[in-house]
């Protein structure tokens, strides 16, 4: 059986679901889009999977996340609807649950955060809920795990006895008679789109054009429709779309008057408004967030991170020796034994070490992100992000794009502006991905090992500065307008699921791997291949005679100026398009380091000045492959993802010019 799991943003949804299944759960996209879709198998349910579906508030088809939603709903037929809400703010959540009603699918109401409710002393009747609405209501604290087996017996119970909900009509008076006018003229129509005719009466009321469209209506019944809109809305003095709500929140505010009892304001909101009064100020705002990520990369790149890596690096030399040793006593080939260790161990180990700084960054962000903090840092930059053309909105597929450009990229779809998610696409690869990380962590442990933390927020910041500059060209040139309205719900503080971080941090840890053992193995072995024979397939001495030597001098005049003109440092920003973590395993592999000597190597291939210049084009350059073809899916065009990695490169050789050229006026 296949469950879909749905309800408004920040209502706790991702916590049911990781609690649902545990890690027995694998992500990827509903069909035909790119927003994302989890299921996993139920624990204890073999043969019952939930669907997590994005969260919304309405199944009007406004963003993509209502179409896709939607779509789910009513093509892939679902046996059953887990809709959690929040029990601290019912009545807006609710709004969204009398509309999945009227799907006649199968259906359970998930109270959650009852423990936050039963804390401020209030009460919900769950009786009086199931009794007006039809359906079980079972009451959940998901992030302590307190409710949810019993949640999976009602579910599990209610879809195997095909219990449809037992109460749909909330209306009266003029809609009342509209809606059921509709449906009954709608019938025949909806029967053969296999939707319920209330649902499909109630969409084509509040001017549904994929509903209208789907139904296939006669100009009779089109001219019908719309008399009856235009009776309902000179009845009432209101439109068509305002009706329906009105009727929904009337029904709403009288049900929740007999339902909850509360104590007065929560505790959580009396909190959430103290802290807010501080983290959401006028003028401390930003410097608070600078301060916090400060801290955050101080602990990650100079504390903890290190002495991480350290354990790593150690181990995997230890494993390096220990089959170097085993291939020489084995009497192996001398080019296959290079093979082994100075292009796989060597390329893939390098990448390897810095898996503990990327698990511990993202440790600090993902508690950020769990006590609604960053919902804080979007609704501050909402005001900044106006200046260059975009709304706070965009905030949150840049933040993602920290983490990934791909994933950052996909996330533009809960844009609803078409002007604001192709401008916050193109400005999305400016946010420096997690990929550059070791790049970052090997030339700033080679060059400025007592101001690593410094280096990373330098070209952190960096990054947003280049970013912000192209939103005001673009602002003035392609995507000229105004950002649309930015509306954002802030959730109360609350305390991060550990459970939760810990998911995000092996999903993390394990893109990480995939792409170490994946791309990098591959890139590893090309390089080395390249690195050891020449044109006649003869291997070499020295690897200045080498294939990869000859197109690296080929391209290496055009970053002369930079400061790094060696073969060797353009070879490795080719292997980048391929993907970031592959410029460190390139330079290994390059100059036949080992982990723990790879940072002395560079030494002799840069100045610290030219480091600088390096970091720089790398922090700015073309994404990797991957987030390219994010970009032509999402753009719907190739010339526009051939223009990212051209408007990148440029903008990244110019910046690391002029750092160099700066550097060296400096006489640094």
């Amino acid at each position: 059986m296949v469950f879909a799991l749905a309800g408004n943003q920040n209502c706790g949804k991702t916590t049911l679901f990781n609690q649902l299944t545990g890690s027995n759960q694998h992500v990827g996209n509903f069909p035909g889009v790119t927003v994302e879709r989890k299921d996993g198998v139920i624990r204890g349910q073999r043969n019952a999977t939930v669907v997590d579906l994005p969260g919304i508030y309405s199944l009007s088809p406004y963003t993509s996340e209502e179409i896709v939603t939607r779509d789910f709903l009513i093509n892939q037929h679902p046996d059953g609807i887990i809709n959690i809400v929040d029990a601290t703010a019912l009545e807006r959540n609710l709004y969204l649950t009398l509309q999945l009603l009227e799907l006649q699918i199968p259906m359970v109401l998930a109270l959650n955060m009852m423990d936050e409710v039963r804390a401020n002393g209030s009460t919900i009747r769950t009786e009086v809920l199931a009794k007006e609405l039809g359906i079980p209501v079972v009451p959940i604290a998901a992030s302590k795990n307190e409710g949810v087996s019993e949640l999976v017996k009602v579910a599990m119970s209610v879809a195997e006895a095909k219990q449809k909900p037992q109460r749909m009509d909330f209306c009266s008076g003029a809609v009342h008679r509209a809606v059921h006018a509709v449906a009954h003229m709608v019938e025949d129509h909806a029967e053969r789109i296999h939707v319920p005719a209330r649902f499909a009466a109630t969409k084509l009321l509040e001017g549904d054009e994929p509903m209208l469209n789907a139904l296939q209506l006669s100009q009779n019944e089109k001219e019908l429709l719309q008399h009856t809109v235009d009776e309902m809305e000179h009845e009432l003095g209101t439109d068509r779309e305002a009706a329906l709500a009105d009727m929904r929140y009337s029904f709403l505010d009288k049900l929740c008057g007999e339902a909850v009892v509360k104590a007065g304001e929560s505790k959580g909101t009396k909190r959430s408004v103290k802290i807010d009064a501080v983290l959401t100020h006028k003028y401390l705002a930003i410097p608070i967030f600078l301060a916090i990520m400060f801290t955050i990369f101080a602990v990650t790149f100079a504390l903890i991170g290190p002495w991480l890596q350290g354990l790593i690096e150690s181990g995997i030399t230890v494993v390096t020796h220990a089959v170097s040793g085993l291939l020489t006593a084995y009497g192996i080939n001398p080019v296959v034994h290079s093979l082994v260790i100075d292009g796989i161990f060597a390329g893939v180990g390098s990448v390897l070490s810095f898996l503990p700084i990327i698990v511990v960054l993202f440790f600090f962000l993902s508690l950020l992100e769990d006590t609604g903090y960053m919902a804080r840092v979007a609704f501050v930059m909402d005001k900044l992000l106006r200046k260059v053309g975009l709304s706070g909105r965009s905030f949150v597929p840049m933040l993602i794009g920290f983490g990934c450009s791909v994933p950052a990229i996909m996330a533009t779809r809960t844009l609803s502006s078409e002007r604001d998610r192709k401008m916050t696409i193109l400005l999305t690869p400016f946010m420096s991905c997690s990929a550059k990380l070791p790049i970052y962590a090997v030339f700033a442990a080679a060059f400025f090992p007592k101001y690593a933390a410094l280096v990373m927020m330098t070209l952190y910041l960096m990054g947003i500065l280049m970013g912000i500059l192209s939103a005001l060209v673009l602002k003035r040139t392609a995507f000229r307008g105004s950002p649309v309205p930015f509306v954002l719900e802030l959730p109360n503080y609350r305390m991060p699921s550990m459970k939760s971080v810990a998911l995000l941090l092996w999903d993390k840890a394990k893109d990480f791997l995939s792409r170490a053992f994946t791309i990098i193995f591959v890139a590893s072995i090309i390089i080395w291949f390249l690195q050891t024979f020449d044109l006649r397939l003869n291997v070499v001495a020295n690897s200045a005679d080498s294939l990869l030597a000859g197109i690296g001098r080929l391209i290496a005049p055009v970053f002369a100026p930079l400061g790094f003109g060696d073969w060797r440092a353009s070879t490795a920003l080719i292997t980048g398009f391929a993907a970031k973590e592959a410029v460190v395993s390139t330079l290994a592999v390059l100059t036949g380091s080992s982990l723990d000597t790879l940072s002395g190597a560079l030494g002799g291939l840069f100045t610290p000045l030219a480091a600088c210049s390096f970091l720089a084009f790398t922090l700015l350059y073309t994404p990797c492959a991957a987030a390219i073809a994010a970009v032509k899916r999402e753009m719907e065009s190739g010339i526009s993802a051939l223009l990212v990695v051209l408007y990148q490169t440029g903008v990244a050789w110019v910046a690391a010019f002029a750092v160099y050229s700066i550097g060296r006026l400096m006489g640094l």
